[in-house]
């Protein structure tokens, strides 16, 4: 079993700093006329143009869009008006989630040549705040698959190491995270799609609530577990993110009306005397290595030095809510696909067919007993987290596997075994680095009360402040302009 290690932080050479300042402080810069946000479009667009080839993370790019909106965003600064509070910061969504006028293809030769006729709900937010739209992100197809394995637009690449996977479905929404490639990127998640790719490339990821953000104008999975999220290398950089696009859509029937928090000054906040409950017992077997169980025993030893009150506990039937979570998933993702898997199978890639085919075997009765299951899992996660503010749980049991030689099908299921199942339960669940083993990003998993973002966010930043796993970055990205 490799030990532990540290990679050596890439060098920052100038040309390519502003890719090192949080989003917060871009937005700060860009607000105050210091930093052009043309040319921070720029820089960004440089480094995707270098890095491209080796790394598949982007589907489209919009470049000529994204300078328009950003000297847009430059005269809005000089003409002393309000340019919003993402002000110039460059992001890119998951091929799922639509933008007007641009193709939009959930990673399948189906939709290669598809072109949205309208703005996605958090599309229309970002740009109503100020964002720049850089382009569209590559994913596994239909958004089912741990590993972004892609039969029609090739595999998508780890920046850690490029014979690896980036995790999926959102691979290439968190390989464009720690490529710095964007600064911030959307993705979308079912069963753990922006939390195992997250957690592989080393950045934060957040899955919200179920109803905290509207899914309207996406193309869904499954319409009781889709979410749709922000990634980003920092915390607080989520927050600023999660603060513009979480609200109610009347339009959307899963969205809940409910205030939104104030995430920005909520991350700020101590977190001394928060009850943090670290699962054990199945969380802690198979398929968990040695050096991830290290160095989460680590970061739990961190976040008590800052005060929390971490205890062991357990949470029973873990294991049978995976499998429930998976049975309702791929029940609705096939009445999703259900015309396609009539009309074309064979445009299905083979892993994504084999588990819709799986959904099309359950039947009303196995739905029905399901649904009830879920009942039975929400109220023993409920039930904890009334004697605890937030727990923790491993992401990914182990570093990203290698493309070659690697089954997409029974990976996702080895990934996604301590993530899938708190969409079951419709709680947040955020990843966050904590080191690495043999070169390689490893993070932890934070999970919430309802609607409770905030603490989740708070504990994630706080965690960051002491450590600098969150700003190291990966040796193998070589782009003109510099930077690693």
């Amino acid at each position: 079993m490799p030990k532990p290690i540290d990679p050596p932080a890439a060098a920052v050479d100038p040309p390519a700093a502003a890719v090192h300042v949080s989003v917060v402080d871009l937005v700060r810069q860009v607000r105050a006329g210091e930093q052009s946000a043309l040319e921070l479009t720029e820089v960004y667009l440089e480094r995707i143009g270098a890095a491209e080839p080796q790394l598949n993370a982007f589907r489209t790019v919009t470049a000529d869009a994204a300078r328009r909106r950003a000297h847009e965003i430059d005269e809005q600064v000089r003409a002393g008006a309000e340019p919003g509070p993402l002000a110039g910061v460059p992001v890119a969504l998951k091929d799922n989630i639509a933008v007007d006028g641009v193709r939009l293809t959930a990673g399948t030769g189906l939709l290669r040549d598809n072109v949205a006729g309208s703005d996605a709900w958090v599309t229309r937010a970002l740009l109503d705040a100020g964002a720049v739209f850089l382009g569209k992100l590559h994913m596994a197809e239909w958004a089912i698959g741990g590993t972004t394995h892609n039969v029609h637009f090739g595999p998508g690449h780890n920046p850690w190491d490029h014979g690896r996977v980036p995790g999926g479905s959102s691979g290439g929404s968190a390989a464009a995270v720690a490529a710095d490639l964007a600064p911030v990127t959307l993705g979308s998640d079912s069963g753990g799609s922006i939390r195992i790719p997250a957690a592989l490339c080393g950045v934060v990821g957040l899955r919200p609530t179920l109803g905290r953000v509207s899914t309207r104008g996406s193309l869904p999975v499954s319409w009781s577990f889709d979410a749709i999220g922000p990634l980003a290398r920092r915390a607080e950089d989520v927050a600023a993110v999660l603060g513009v696009i979480a609200g109610y859509d009347p339009e959307d029937p899963v969205c809940v009306e409910l205030p939104v928090d104030d995430y920005g000054s909520a991350i700020g906040r101590d977190v001394e005397g928060l009850r943090l409950g670290v699962l054990g017992g199945t969380f802690r077997g198979e398929p968990l290595e040695a050096a991830t169980a290290e160095l989460l025993d680590q970061a739990v030893a961190q976040l008590a030095g800052l005060g929390m009150r971490a205890e062991e506990t357990v949470l029973d039937q873990h294991l049978h809510a995976v499998q429930v979570t998976a049975e309702i998933l791929l029940a609705e993702a096939a009445g999703v696909h259900a015309r396609r898997l009539a009309d074309d199978p064979e445009h299905f890639a083979p892993d994504v067919l084999a588990r819709l085919r799986r959904g099309q075997a359950i039947s009303g009765p196995a739905y029905a007993c399901a649904r009830q299951e879920q009942r039975r899992w929400r109220r023993a996660v409920f039930d904890l987290l009334k004697h605890h503010d937030l727990l923790l749980a491993p992401a990914c049991p182990f570093v990203a596997p290698p493309i070659t030689g690697t089954d997409p099908l029974q990976m996702t299921g080895l990934l996604a075994q301590f993530i899938s199942i708190w969409g079951l339960a419709e709680v947040p669940a955020l990843v966050a680095p904590i080191g690495f083993v043999a070169g390689l990003p490893v993070a932890m998993q934070l999970i919430g009360r309802p609607f409770d973002e905030a603490t989740l966010l708070r504990v994630a930043h706080a965690y960051q402040q002491v450590t600098d796993w969150h700003q190291r970055r990966p040796q193998s990205v070589r782009t003109e302009g510099g930077g690693g």
